[in-house]
């Protein structure tokens, strides 16, 4: 018996969420709905530009939202990540605790340095743009592994924002091989077109030869395979995994599944603010699938929860707000 639903590596960044307008995101040199890399001094310069703004602070890191989403339905999951030993890194242990996530975190002594972070920037269009401090997490290496749970999990999910470090990606393709010896299905996130404009290599290696399952949204999807063509993607992303996820935003998303096709119809909402869309998406999805709901049924429920996050600021729901979706998706 599985003691976990889904085990998941990625980075663990503390999120500081402003909204901007696009002029002062013009002038602050950042590229609009990616993520970008910076450094300490990149860091302080881009901090001069919001002093003043109101600023919400939140865990955050792809893979660590989709874990705590998972948990909030009531999913038991892992989180293997790195964090310093400072103020930032006491947050976003409590925070993991907070919503019943298990993490190496609570055996291992922090490093010196500090915690990652992210600087997510919201514009009127309800687009985000990140720059992402990494700090500790740059140094993730199989360490952080618990191979005996991700032994007893149903799913190993893996950040593709890994691929921009050697030693995370070490640990994250060797998780995957522990997996695979114990029959445990693996997952991985695309993470951003970043990635694969300048990390293809990596989120090669974590695909290996073959997952079962896959989440893209549509840029990233049109940037791995070259064009725009819907036709050819499906072809393409079909051999990646045996379920592919590909969202879509306002025109909701398709499960594909070898040959088969469906689409997936979008929950109307009014988007105010994108930031962990795709990982609300993913631990949704993912919730369903280990708790017997077909893939189908699963993406209709992460649509519901994709809608709700990007009609509010902020990259997470509460567990009451997860829990009431959840709860009319069930009696609906």
């Amino acid at each position: 018996m599985s003691h976990y639903h889904l085990y998941a590596i990625g980075n663990a960044l503390v999120d500081t969420e402003y909204e901007v307008s696009d002029a002062l995101l013009n002038t602050m040199g950042v590229s609009k709905r990616h993520m970008t890399l910076i450094d300490t001094p990149q860091r302080a310069e881009l901090l001069t530009h919001v002093q003043g703004l109101h600023a919400r602070r939140t865990g955050g890191g792809s893979a660590g939202n989709t874990v705590v989403a998972l948990a909030q339905l009531g999913g038991k999951a892992f989180y293997s990540c790195r964090v310093a030993d400072d103020e930032l890194g006491a947050f976003y242990t409590q925070d993991l605790q907070a919503n019943d996530v298990a993490t190496n975190l609570t055996h291992t002594r922090p490093t010196e340095g500090q915690t990652g972070s992210c600087m997510v920037l919201v514009t009127p269009d309800a687009e985000r743009s990140m720059c992402t401090f990494l700090g500790a997490t740059s140094q993730l290496d199989s360490k952080a592994l618990h191979p005996q749970d991700i032994a007893k999990s149903k799913i190993y999910y893996m950040e593709g924002y890994l691929a921009a470090s050697p030693s995370g990606l070490e640990a994250a393709v060797q998780g995957r091989r522990i997996a695979q010896e114990h029959q445990v299905a693996t997952a991985l996130t695309l993470s951003d077109v970043s990635m694969i404009n300048f990390c293809k290599a990596g989120l090669d290696a974590m695909v290996g030869d073959g997952l079962d399952y896959l989440f893209a949204n549509e840029e990233e999807a049109q940037t791995w395979c070259g064009t725009t063509d819907l036709d050819t993607i499906i072809g393409q992303l079909s051999v990646l995994a045996k379920t592919v996820c590909l969202t879509r935003g306002p025109k909701g998303c398709i499960v594909i599944q070898g040959q088969s096709r469906t689409d997936v119809p979008a929950v109307p909402t009014k988007a105010v603010d994108t930031n962990g869309a795709g990982d609300m998406f993913a631990g949704t999805f993912l919730y369903a699938i280990t708790h017997d709901r077909t893939p189908i049924e699963a993406a209709a429920l992460a649509n519901r929860t994709a809608a709700a996050v990007v009609s509010q600021h902020g990259n997470r729901l509460t567990a009451a707000q997860m829990d009431k979706l959840h709860t009319e998706f069930k009696n609906a």
